[in-house]
């Protein structure tokens, strides 16, 4: 099977996690997912919508993606044992995996601080967001070279003014925030002001249910309806300082490990939206009769699918390489002195899975023919999810300038 690829010497334990992972995905992400896909925006973030079951469901699993714990396993292991995890929430459903995974931002912020008053309250239970994203910034924001990063911050749409033992904040993120609509809690990426001007950016951990937080609504998209997303609004919003917990002067270091985790994270779930296509396909290929015979006994079908699988697998061995690297070499994990990920390879993997998932599932659909087009199969829906995936999380073209920095 394509979901066993050649993983060879997987212990009893990963293998295990993996399979239940893989029943979670099946039994409650993909039917969620198809479900919330014809749902209108609102409806998605209703309280009677399945999301909050398939959050529910999730949570009482147990199994932390990015926010890390108290554990048995090596940064080696955990690193794989990721990639395995976040391969299966993709290949269930690819807005519903990033969903799972933007909950745990704001905890795993609060674990860098190392300060157990928000550890605590900061959980990994709660559902959080990745608030970053704002109305004249884009991608840019994730690039702090001289020539694209640092003009944007002379305007920022969002602002963390220090006032005593607080920071005010003020402004809006825009409608591309990720479980935006439905968080409890944010890591909020803001312009500071220490009382000079807006001269830098941090990282602030806030509750969105205090006083001044509104938001819009959620935002109708091509793909990825069961990511709910949307505007988040700041008004004299004060929040204590001591959860600002990157500090501008930190900033560029904290932003490059975030790329790297998340970028990680993007490459391991589009491995799976590949991989899903490509199961797809195959299965269909094998029952659909053209001229006579199985389309799958045609030279040009068996063609498309060996080079659908040469790139899936590519990109799920190069997710796999960056994440392994990017987590035994993490500061904040325990890495030895002098040790940093390397972003390069994380975008790298983010892009190359992104833009694979997109190529596996329009060829997918080309072998699904006219029925490929209908709703009424699965394969146009990951098509839509996948072209989402190379514009969030930093468009793969300005994500591709900021690794090349790094030659």
């Amino acid at each position: 099977m394509i979901s066993e690829g050649i993983d060879i010497d997987l212990s009893p334990e990963e293998r295990e996690i993996r399979d239940l992972v893989h029943s979670f995905a099946r039994d409650i992400m993909r039917p969620a997912g198809q479900q919330l896909d014809v749902m209108s925006a609102e409806e998605v973030i209703a309280r009677s919508s399945v999301l909050w079951d398939v959050h529910r469901k999730w949570d009482a699993l147990g199994i932390r993606l990015l926010s890390g714990g108290e554990n048995e396993f090596t940064p080696l292991q955990l690193a794989r044992l990721g990639c395995l995890i976040t391969e299966e929430l993709g290949w269930g459903d690819a807005g519903l995996a990033i969903s799972i995974g933007a909950a745990e931002f704001p905890a795993m912020i609060a674990r860098v601080s190392q300060n157990p008053a928000l550890v605590d309250e900061f959980t990994p239970n709660m559902i959080g967001c990745w608030a970053i994203t704002e109305p004249d910034h884009g991608s840019d924001v994730l690039d702090m070279s001289p020539d694209i990063g640092r003009p944007s911050l002379k305007k920022p749409n969002c602002v963390a003014k220090r006032q005593g033992d607080d920071y005010v904040i003020n402004g809006q993120k825009a409608a591309w925030v990720s479980n935006g609509p439905i968080a409890e809690s944010a890591a909020l990426y803001t312009a500071v002001d220490n009382g000079d001007g807006p001269l830098g950016c941090g990282v602030i951990v806030l509750d969105l249910e205090s006083p001044g937080v509104t938001r819009g609504k959620p935002i109708e998209k091509l793909g990825q309806r069961a990511l709910p997303q949307g505007e988040i609004y700041f008004e004299d919003v004060r929040v204590p300082a001591v959860n600002m917990v990157i500090q501008p002067e930190m900033y560029s270091l904290g932003l490059e490990l975030t790329l790297c985790s998340a970028n990680g994270y993007m490459g391991s779930t589009f491995v799976g939206c590949a991989r899903a296509a490509l199961e797809l396909a195959i299965a269909y290929a094998k029952e659909r009769v053209q001229g006579g015979q199985p389309i799958i006994r045609h030279q040009a079908v068996r063609l498309r699918l060996f080079e659908m699988f040469r790139k899936v697998e590519a990109a799920r061995s190069l997710n796999r390489r960056a994440v392994a690297y990017n987590t035994v070499n993490n500061p904040f994990a325990g890495a030895p002195p002098g040790s940093f990920p390397a972003v390069q390879y994380a975008i790298a993997s983010k892009v190359t899975s992104t833009q694979t998932a997109y190529e596996v599932a329009s060829d997918a659909v080309q072998i699904f023919g006219g029925n490929g087009l209908s709703r009424e199969y699965p394969v146009e829906k990951l098509l839509r999810d996948a072209r989402a995936s190379m514009i969030e999380d930093g468009a793969n073209d300005v994500l591709a300038l900021h690794a090349s920095e790094k030659f």
